[in-house]
Parts: C-alpha cells; sequence; structure tokens
C-alpha cells in the first residue's frame, strides 16, 4: 500500500474545527492525485479526482463507478489501482439516495445504502459521488469510523444523523466527534427548486439561509449543501467539522460532476482506522 504524501499542517480556521473552508491541496497517494483529509491521529481518508485511470471520455480517466455506464473492465483496472492505495479491499456500497447505515464489520449480503461505520482498523470505508457529499465522520480518539453519501436527499432524509448514531452505537463512550465533507457541489454551482428548500425548512431559518434566490428565475435557488451538512452535523453533536472548500462542478479538469455534464464518472472517498493511537 502507498503511502499518503500529505502537505504540510493546513492553516486557517477550518484546520482548527470552524466552518472556513480550507485552500485547495493536493497530494499523492501510490501514485493517484488524490484530495487529503484532515491530518487527525488515527485515520487516513481521502478523495479520488478523475486522473490516474485508464478510462476514456466521458470517463476520463479513473471512473470508479461500475453503474456510471463505463466499459467494466476499465472500471476493474481503476479499481485495481485504486486498490493499491488502501490497505484493503474497500467496502463498497449500493448506494440509493437514502439513509440506511451498514456495520461493515458485520457485513450481510445486502450492501444498498448510502453510509458504513467500522470498528476495526484496515477496513477501508468507501464511497462513490460526482457532486453529492462525501462525509467522514470519526471520534476524537479514531476507535470507530463512518462514511456517508450525502446528496439533499439523504441529508434531508438523516443519512448524517443515522451514521453518528451507529457510531455512538459502537463507541457510547466516545471523547467527543468530527468530521470532513470532502469535494462535492458548491453553492455557485447548485441551482434547485422550492421542493428541495422545503424539504430542509424544518430545519429553521439557520437552513434556510443556506438558500440564495436565484436571480430572474423565479421558485429556483441556489443551495449551499456542504453548510445544510455542517448544520446538521454541528446539531447532532460534532464539535469539528472541516470542509474541502472545493466544487466538484466547478472544476471539470479535476472532478466528475453529474450536474454538469451528465454522462460522467464517479469519484471515490475512502477512509479507514489505524492502530489504536497512544
Amino acid at each position: 500500500m502507498g503511502h499518503l504524501n500529505r502537505p504540510g499542517p493546513r492553516e486557517g480556521a477550518a484546520a482548527r474545527g470552524s466552518s472556513a473552508s480550507v485552500a485547495p491541496v493536493f497530494a499523492e497517494q501510490a501514485g493517484l492525485p488524490v484530495v487529503p483529509g484532515p491530518d487527525w491521529p488515527g485515520v487516513r481518508c481521502f478523495c479520488t479526482t478523475r486522473a490516474g485511470g485508464a478510462g476514456s471520455a466521458p470517463y476520463d480517466t479513473l471512473n470508479l463507478g461500475m453503474k456510471a455506464g463505463d466499459d467494466p473492465a476499465t472500471v476493474d483496472e481503476n479499481r485495481r489501482r485504486l486498490r493499491a492505495a488502501v490497505p484493503s479491499d474497500p467496502f463498497w456500497l449500493a448506494q440509493v439516495h437514502g439513509s440506511r447505515v451498514l456495520d461493515a464489520d458485520a457485513p450481510g449480503d445486502d450492501r444498498q445504502a448510502d453510509a458504513s461505520v467500522t470498528a476495526t482498523p484496515g477496513t477501508v470505508l468507501a464511497i462513490l459521488t460526482a457532486d453529492c457529499l462525501p462525509v467522514v465522520i470519526t471520534d476524537a480518539d479514531a476507535r470507530v469510523l463512518g462514511a456517508a453519501h450525502a446528496g439533499w436527499r439523504g441529508l434531508a432524509g438523516g443519512v448524517l444523523e443515522n451514521t453518528l448514531r451507529a457510531l455512538r452505537d459502537r463507541h457510547p463512550r466516545a471523547r467527543g466527534w468530527r468530521a470532513w465533507i470532502a469535494p462535492g457541489i458548491g453553492p455557485a454551482a447548485f441551482e434547485v427548486g422550492s421542493d428541495v428548500r422545503e424539504a430542509f425548512a424544518p430545519d429553521g431559518a439557520a437552513a434556510l439561509a443556506a438558500f440564495a434566490p436565484r436571480a430572474g428565475v423565479p421558485g429556483k435557488w441556489m443551495a449551499d449543501l456542504p453548510r445544510l451538512a455542517e448544520l446538521r452535523l454541528r446539531r447532532a453533536g460534532v464539535e469539528q467539522v472541516i470542509q474541502s472548500g472545493l466544487c466538484t462542478a466547478s472544476h471539470p479538469e479535476l472532478f466528475f460532476s453529474y450536474r454538469r455534464d451528465g454522462r460522467t464518472g464517479r469519484m471515490a472517498t475512502l477512509a479507514w482506522l489505524l492502530v489504536y493511537p497512544d
């Protein structure tokens, strides 16, 4: 397995746990360019980019999604390359924009879910996205770990709260919680209808403030999905939330984006626990 070549410590409010976004940072994992997650003791996580794979347009090049319409043999090759960057086979899910959470330490045949949790070092959780938010959650001592796929439907449906509940069930005496919101669609690119805004209305004024009316287009709003995710995480008791600050729709050279391109590939966000830190 390749080692994550991390940059130096991140400066700024986000690195200390506020809602601010960090500056874009890239690293290399076993020859693949990736967006590294926070440098938390006991945890490793990163999000792939579209570079480093074997695919051709519109899946160029590192599409990791088997159901995106790409050649299966090419996706197999891309997943083989990814496997060299992680300690075990990723725990892939059959994502459905829901809120079900699976225990990766006791897997069954049914992988239809949008989040998973583990307490086993070396078990690699995996989330596929092409605009939806990948969210990694762990406790302050890195004893348990969760990864969630949070599009607006799953977010409104409670996928993050369900993931945190599953983690608390595994580690009731956790000293605190932290989360990384990996690259996803940003507020300048995510146009939604009133139905999406109404889905978050029960969350109150703070949630409605994440929707800006689109000028000249009645009934359309620009939604800040990472802000909505952070709001829900903090209300659920997550003390430290770090956002990547990267919009998948705004960087065609770096990321796949379903909203931008329609037919496109999928990135993967991978996370795993190391041996328990001292």
